[in-house]
């Protein structure tokens, strides 16, 4: 997932890419959304693209930490990762909110996006990445604020237009995937455009993000590889964060 508005880190911690929530319950809803229902398709086709989704939101959603790679690589940062439903009712979905923050830091999250995942073709997701309108500090911790969410609908949200990922699954039931080529617009410390590159297992996902520019420099992320996001929790924290 690509990521802007980070604390200037060496290296910069990555964010995961666009992922989905639940379709079952895994863990507790959050909020109610707005918005007409559209119809859910029906047969074995959709049957399938359905158990996909909730197969991949059931790996992502929880509390992910990179704390054992930060322990064994010194370049690396102890970030944590917190994936939690929303707007659980809609059957255009499933639709995440996601919060990332240095671990000496929960209480301030440097980054906050909602993201969606949906159907892109045979074993293929789209993850669709947003951004929260106004101080989304806002939202920080906001699954622990009753009905915070039921106060946003998707069209109040801004789609980051060219960072999609798509995500394939894999024969032995992972998923990968990638932006598309140069096409996630950054001016994120001279960048020109920000790539993402994603793993996501049972329990854990591998999230590289760097920014590039003009002329193809890595000028932000990583340089090593990803950040590893091992999952230590399957349902949202109550720390007091």
């Amino acid at each position: 997932m690509v990521t802007e508005g980070r604390p200037r880190l060496i290296p910069r911690p990555v964010i995961p890419v666009a992922v989905a929530i639940t379709l079952l319950a895994l863990a507790p809803g959050v909020g109610a959304g707005g918005g007409k229902t559209p119809a859910v398709a029906q047969g074995p086709a959709a049957e399938s693209s359905e158990g996909q989704l909730a197969e991949l939101a059931a790996y992502m959603t929880g509390v992910f930490s990179s704390a054992e790679q930060a322990a064994a690589d010194g370049d690396f940062r102890n970030v944590r990762l917190v994936m939690v439903p929303i707007w659980r009712e809609r059957a255009d979905g499933p639709w995440l909110y996601v919060e990332q923050a240095m671990a000496e830091a929960l209480e301030r999250p440097y980054r906050q996006r909602i993201y969606q995942l949906r159907p892109a073709g045979q074993d293929t997701v789209e993850s669709v990445v947003y951004t929260l309108p106004g101080d989304p500090l806002r939202f920080a911790a906001g699954w622990r604020k009753a009905g915070l969410f039921s106060e946003l609908a998707p069209q109040d949200l801004v789609e980051r237009t060219g960072c999609a990922i798509r995500l394939l699954r894999r024969a032995d039931g992972t998923w990968a995937g990638a932006t598309a080529p140069e096409s996630c617009p950054s001016d994120l410390r001279g960048a020109a455009f920000a790539s993402s590159e994603v793993e996501i297992h049972d329990g854990l996902l591998i999230s590289w993000d760097r920014g590039f520019d003009a002329e193809g420099k890595q000028v932000w992320g990583a340089e090593k590889g990803g950040y590893r996001f091992v999952k230590t929790q399957a349902a949202p924290p109550n720390d007091g964060t």
